[in-house]
């Protein structure tokens, strides 16, 4: 018996070929993503590295994604190599222009590097969101659509903007404490379909019968 749909799956619903499990179209290794974490894109779901700009294996940055997130058309994660050299005079990337001025390479130490990007689990980001290099988005975080992440989101906060702010937490501190302890993400297939209920509930006393 199948619990769910099946992970390994590119489209996991046929009839909606708009949405894809984007671990099963990356080809880059640096970039990790969990499983039935998808991207929604009518416009090829399945190019979603195209959304992943600047990523050159030289700088050694990685995008990191959970479990069981739902990212919309149009986002865009820029990463460590849309960053030039600060502590000189230009800002200006001669090196990449060719014609001679190689010679003007920068060292990794000249560049801001700000390190891996991660995405926690259960994250929803909203259509046309611009995620910066090295931010940390937290477990069940929701990023509003438009927005630019320029700063780390705590878990299961409401942010949105540019710059991003917070807007509000989900819950309050015992319920976040629980769902962080919980790791529902975490579970196998057939348990989280035995708690499909408790976890698409308002009813968050639901909750304290998971652990």
């Amino acid at each position: 018996m199948r619990y769910g749909p099946d992970p390994n799956s590119i489209f996991p619903n046929e009839e909606i070929r708009s949405l894809c499990y984007i671990k099963n179209v990356i080809t880059r290794p640096n970039i990790i993503v969990g499983d039935y974490t998808y991207y929604d894109d009518d416009g090829g779901a399945e190019n979603f590295e195209e959304h992943v700009t600047h990523h050159y294996e030289f700088i050694g940055d990685r995008l990191i994604i959970g479990r069981f997130c739902a990212i919309g058309k149009g986002v865009e994660f820029v990463m460590n190599g849309a960053n030039h050299r600060m502590n000189s005079a230009s800002t200006y990337p001669f090196n990449i222009m060719g014609g001679g001025w190689e010679s003007a390479t920068p060292s990794l130490a000249d560049l801001p590097i700000k390190g891996d990007t991660v995405v926690g689990n259960d994250v929803w980001i909203g259509q046309n969101v611009t995620v910066l290099p090295g931010v940390h988005i937290g477990d069940g975080a929701i990023i509003g659509a438009n927005s630019v992440v320029s700063k780390d989101v705590a878990p299961y906060t409401v942010a949105c903007g540019n710059p991003i702010r917070p807007i509000r937490r989900r819950f309050d501190d015992e319920t976040v404490e629980l769902l962080l302890a919980i790791k529902w993400w975490d579970w196998p297939a057939e348990k989280i379909t035995a708690n499909l209920k408790a976890l698409c509930s308002a009813d968050l006393s639901l909750l304290k019968k998971l652990r």
